[in-house]
């Protein structure tokens, strides 16, 4: 990789877990349960709040047949 592309590479998103909620089609408390169990990774921001890798979220939502249970 150059050094030019090093810089220019582009930066994951993070999400909220309202916006994962939504991509899922499920509630807030569901993902954030996910999250307590392992099935999705996450960030907390130092106000405590959970945030969501987009690239990690659209695996799931690619797989999610087979990786997630809503219930």
């Amino acid at each position: 990789m150059s050094r030019e592309e090093e810089h220019t590479a582009p930066v994951d998103e993070w999400l909220t877990t309202k916006q994962v909620a939504a991509l899922f089609h499920v509630d807030r408390t569901t993902v954030s349960r996910w999250a307590r169990e392992g099935k999705v990774g996450t960030l907390r921001t130092l106000g405590g709040h959970r945030r969501y890798r987009r690239s990690e979220i659209e695996k799931l939502l690619r797989n999610r047949s087979t990786t997630l249970d809503p219930t």
